[in-house]
């Protein structure tokens, strides 16, 4: 999940729900559900389902007479593993709700291009990923995604209907109407830089606490470790992470524009701990003198070679080449670089985590909204794909086969009740790595610790929490549609001149910097900030 997500990008890794209690709060859901039923314009999940009422689901008492197959959408890239693990699924999917599902895959590079084309050519979708950073209210907006109703919940979903806040309904609301279920169980996370301990020793440096401080270390890698790039960049998550976490250490960056929430793309932003919430461009301050000193830094590491001369044409994440003595770095969040330490465990690398936190050491909380699902509005299935979800979401049985994989294959679990690898396999080796394969939304309270885990990710784990900080926009999502064109005119301008800024690919940093301004100001960014700034006091002021 990046966490992006996205923080991650999650960055990306902004990052990860919804639903109520059935005991306090029957009187106000039985309420919603009305109301909302009667507002609904879309079609009902009730409607697809078949007239054949032979078989009759133990729970929920759908029809499950006629076999459906269901296809979902998920991000990233599909593991090894991936025939295995859905054939293990469809085999309980089958035999629970006589349905079977197909799970395609869009790149992280791919989903600026591909995942509104997915929803707009019809294609066959059941459901999709989406998020407050992917695309959630620009797709509600444009009826890609089917209304859900709060008896949808109740009669499709109510192992999630149980478990759910009421505050992520209100969340994922949209113009008054919902379009999303999101996790029950919101990340805990915070961005990581993981680095090796035998160089940190060789380099003289001693518990680094921010980016600017590893400039030794890059150093020692590029003297002594000819086949390893000290920053080596893929040109999906890892791209702009770097500069990202060098502009965190001057202001409560959220790694993204506050407007799209791309952290590939450039717009106007918001320091998260800044109580009033005020809407800050790319001349404002902090964020001119944070973007050029991060720029400044970052041109000095490229022309010294710490960077990767070509991040646009790597596909592999220094998550990945970090345990292959490829990348001195390894960037990613406290939830998905579990599989990375391990690896690095196993091969005898001594691991060293530092948390990316802002100048008051803090990292943002997550939302409800961080990671869910929609139903296409175009589902021939929504009922089965709601039930569906609902056991994947909240089935532990489903939650450990999806996330995790084939118990004796990919993961075992030990006598003490912790996460551990089969006899004879290397996490390396592993063909279904936990998180790799996207099903972020499931509920998190079923997880495991890892046998794995070690000292310093256990200190770190333990220091979640206390990292974790509310900001003014959580669950705050913009609604694009009135700028939707100057957002995508601000998404080709950072492709010429953001991401070279960022890698530090450029001449000169004051001469860059005004370039991408004045491109920016020329594709629209001040009428994205009016309206932005409208949403977001609309927004705050509801809070009151």
């Amino acid at each position: 999940m990046k966490s992006k997500k996205m923080s991650s990008w999650i960055m990306l890794s902004l990052s990860v729900v919804l639903a109520f209690t059935l005991t306090a709060c029957n009187s106000s859901k039985n309420n919603n559900a009305s109301e909302s039923a009667k507002s609904s314009s879309k079609p009902t999940a009730s409607a697809a389902a078949s007239t054949d009422t032979s078989t009759a689901s133990p729970t929920t008492g759908a029809d499950h007479s006629k076999e459906v197959k269901l296809v979902g959408y998920l991000l990233g890239e599909a593991p090894k593993g991936m025939p295995e693990v859905m054939a293990s699924l469809n085999e309980k999917l089958k035999k629970d709700i006589n349905a079977t599902l197909e799970i395609n895959y869009i790149g992280w590079g791919d989903i600026a291009s591909k995942y509104p084309l997915i929803l707009a050519a019809g294609e066959n979708v059941d459901f999709i990923f989406t998020a407050d950073w992917n695309f959630y209210v620009q797709e509600a907006n444009k009826g890609s995604f089917m209304e859900l109703t709060s008896d949808m919940f109740q009669k499709n979903m109510p192992k999630y209907y149980a478990k759910q806040d009421p505050a992520a309904y209100k969340a994922a609301l949209v113009n008054g109407k919902q379009f999303m279920i999101p996790t029950t169980t919101p990340d805990r996370k915070v961005n990581v830089i993981v680095l090796r301990k035998d160089i940190m020793e060789k380099a003289g440096l001693t518990n680094p606490t921010k980016m600017s401080e590893l400039e030794p270390y890059f150093a020692e890698i590029k003297k002594d470790y000819p086949n390893m790039i000290p920053l080596n960049l893929d040109s999906q998550y890892d791209l702009p992470t770097p500069f990202g976490d060098l502009v965190s250490e001057k202001f409560a960056y959220q790694g993204a524009p506050f407007d799209s929430g791309d952290p590939s793309s450039v717009g106007n932003y918001t320091d998260n701990e800044d109580p009033t919430g005020k809407v800050l461009s790319m001349t404002d301050e902090p964020v001119q003198s944070a973007y050029k000193y991060a720029a400044g830094i970052m041109k000095k590491w490229y022309e010294a070679g710490y960077v990767n001369k070509n991040p646009y044409a790597n596909k592999v994440r220094s998550k990945d080449n970090f345990p292959e003595g490829k990348s001195g770095v390894a960037f990613g969040n406290s939830i998905d670089i579990q599989a990375t330490l391990a690896a690095c465990k196993e091969k005898g690398i001594d691991t060293y985590i530092m948390p990316v936190l802002s100048p008051t050491g803090h990292a943002p909380s997550n939302s409800w909204l961080n990671n869910g699902v929609a139903i296409a509005a175009s589902s021939k299935n929504p009922d089965r794909a709601m039930e569906a979800l609902d056991l994947i979401m909240q089935d532990e049985s489903y939650v450990m086969n999806a996330y995790y994989g084939i118990e004796g294959k990919n993961y075992v679990i030990t006598s003490d009740g912790k996460l551990g690898l089969p006899d004879g396999l290397k996490a390396a080796d592993n063909t279904y790595p936990p998180d790799a394969a996207g099903f972020w939304f499931v509920n998190k309270d079923f997880f495991k610790p890892s046998v794995d885990w070690t000292d310093s990710y256990i200190d770190l784990n333990n220091k979640v929490k206390s990292y974790l900080a509310p900001i003014p926009y959580l669950g705050f999502s913009f609604n694009s549609d009135n700028v939707k064109t100057e957002i995508a005119n601000l998404k080709n301008v950072s492709t010429q001149y953001f991401l070279p800024f960022t890698v530090g690919a450029i001449k000169d940093v004051d001469s860059s910097f005004d370039q991408l301004v004045s491109k920016m100001k020329a594709a629209g960014v001040d009428k994205v900030k009016t309206e932005l700034e409208a949403q977001a006091s609309a927004f705050l002021a509801s809070k009151k």
